[in-house]
């Protein structure tokens, strides 16, 4: 699957990854970066490699919540109102440039994001299983952005940035990409099975209760750092403990460790951190304060496989 990604996408092995895990893991993807280094196709690639119904929506600041989640209409021909769904009714939605919308048109993805549902004049229609929005997002500080609320960053499992390819990479892709579309020739690798598959496997993997602990020592670490006034929500610690469950079962065990939590923290944790004003003049972000903080919270030193 990495591999036929990697065809569309050069020299992002890491963000491939990064993509997968979270996909095992149930969640949903933020790719966060400037214009032009590989955001939407990371999101088409995902797409295109699974046998599955997947949707792109472009977010403008004249869309609206109803070209989201769908508009029930009058039929003359049935003589009765019918819903026409929106194109969040798919497997994988693309959300591409999601902080280009307005924050009411935003906010139609929550309720499909939590609870995999859509309500329209009080009735409500179940989503596609699997399920999973990829959005992309530029920088706030480009003109005709809107941040993403608290509420909604949260609902993403993970945030990513692309960042621009080594050299080497970037070569290749002038060669291998210069006269065709990378997405366009790309087959699909997999079936929704194989993605209940993946997602049964990452729940199996064993956490230890020590495990768990350190987690919530992360987590409470956030709480109280004098450079956050938001830290890390007890959603956000049970995403972690899901996410480090993919990320292991990723890497062939069926048992978490401490490694696999510190190599998922930032991604996980990073974007629903907010700093103090202070901290922010000072140049220290969130993913500071978290590399900071494991580098300092005590590893468990025992209890990670399976009794």
């Amino acid at each position: 699957m990495a591999t036929n990604i990697g065809h569309a996408l050069v020299g992002k092995a890491d963000a491939i990854q990064l993509s997968l895990v979270c996909l095992a893991a149930e969640g949903h993807l933020l790719i966060e970066d400037v214009p032009g280094v590989g955001k939407t196709t990371l999101a088409k690639a995902l797409a295109a490699s699974f046998a599955c119904d997947w949707n792109r929506i472009q977010f403008t600041p004249d869309l609206l919540p109803s070209d989201v989640t769908g508009v029930t209409v009058f039929s003359r021909t049935g003589n009765r109102f019918e819903f026409r769904p929106g194109g969040v009714f798919a497997n994988i939605v693309l959300a591409d440039e999601i902080n280009r919308a307005s924050p009411k048109t935003q906010a139609a993805l929550l309720e499909a994001m939590e609870e995999r549902q859509v309500t329209v004049d009080a009735t409500t229609y179940s989503l596609p299983d699997p399920f999973m929005v990829i959005a992309t997002q530029n920088p706030i500080e480009h003109e005709g952005a809107y941040p993403l609320p608290d509420s909604q960053l949260d609902r993403f499992l993970m945030r990513i940035p692309m960042g621009y390819p080594a050299k080497r990479a970037e070569i290749a892709m002038l060669d291998e990409h210069a006269a065709n579309n990378p997405v366009a020739s790309l087959r699909a690798v997999a079936s929704i099975d194989d993605v209940a598959t993946m997602v049964t496997g990452a729940q199996h993997v064993h956490v230890a209760n020590q495990l768990r602990a350190y987690i919530v020592d992360i987590a409470d670490a956030t709480r109280r750092h004098p450079s956050l006034t938001l830290g890390a929500s007890p959603r956000a610690a049970l995403a972690l403990q899901k996410t480090a469950r993919a990320w292991a079962a990723a890497s062939g065990r069926d048992f978490a460790n401490a490694d696999d939590v510190k190599a998922i923290a930032l991604p996980v944790l990073g974007h629903r951190l907010v700093p103090t004003p202070e901290a922010e003049f000072e140049g220290i972000d969130a993913d500071a304060v978290l590399e900071d903080l494991l580098t300092r919270i005590p590893v468990p030193s025992s209890g990670y496989t399976r009794a």
